[in-house]
């Protein structure tokens, strides 16, 4: 049902959902597309690029540098609007790479301004969307140029489990996660070998264990005042525009 796919959850914790808005979701689904892992959906560089809405699978967004060398700015789940800046700008600023097999629907520029014209509650609720990924890009910048690695890790984990219990995906018991050692190196600023280092001292601490794509945390409260974690910039506490 769209009005419980993950994207409808994740904007009804901003706002309420109506017909017009669950028919206008309904209508942003209609091209639904499949893409296998490694192979980008969206492409720095390119022009009148398509936005895509998450409905199962992981990706990431990231950008290359003239040495090659990759910074991941932001893992993507279910429920997530990828690409909104690469339809609004001329030319798409970065790419999005799926971790596992994805199935999203395509949002051409289009569709997207046609449904903002018929629904501005619902192009709020979008425009939230942006602002909350600008505030965790924000949070990923402190924990790169402040935060002590093992700390930035858990902080990154917490954020991870925060984002995927609102889509139904995660509890306080953890979650499954696809993100290999090298994911979380390139998205921290940090190596394979110090995030491999850091997983060790957060498992032999008791507080989270990360094995067999699985994020168990042994004592979650304890992980949270670890990381200084608050969840509030993620802003998912329940409908601020209401009906």
């Amino acid at each position: 049902m769209v009005h419980n796919s993950p994207f409808a959850r994740k904007i009804a914790s901003y706002v309420q959902l109506g017909e017009i808005e669950i028919q206008s979701v309904s209508d942003l689904y209609r091209r639904r597309r499949k893409f296998a892992p490694g192979l980008d959906l969206v492409h720095q560089g390119e022009i009148d690029q398509s936005a895509f809405i998450m409905a199962d699978g992981w990706a990431f967004s990231y950008k290359i540098l003239s040495d090659g060398a990759r910074q991941i700015v932001n893992f993507h789940i279910p429920g997530d609007f990828l690409g909104v800046r690469s339809v609004l700008f001329r030319t798409s600023d970065h790419n999005v790479e799926p971790i596992t097999q994805i199935e999203a629907s395509e949002v051409s520029k289009t569709d997207l301004f046609q449904t903002f014209s018929k629904t501005p509650r619902l192009a709020t609720a979008v425009l939230w969307a942006a602002s909350r990924d600008e505030a965790m890009v924000v949070e990923h910048l402190v924990g790169v140029g402040q935060r002590p690695a093992p700390e930035r890790t858990a902080h990154l984990i917490l954020e991870l489990s925060t984002r995927l219990k609102l889509v139904g995906l995660g509890d306080k018991t953890g979650f499954t996660c696809p993100l290999t050692q090298y994911h979380l190196a390139d998205a921290m600023g940090l190596t394979p070998v110090h995030v491999n280092r850091v997983l060790r001292e957060i498992r032999e601490a008791g507080m989270m264990t990360f094995q067999n794509g699985r994020v168990t945390f042994d004592d979650y409260e304890s992980l949270v005042d670890f990381a200084d974690f608050d969840r509030t910039y993620l802003d998912q506490d329940g409908p601020a525009l209401k009906m």
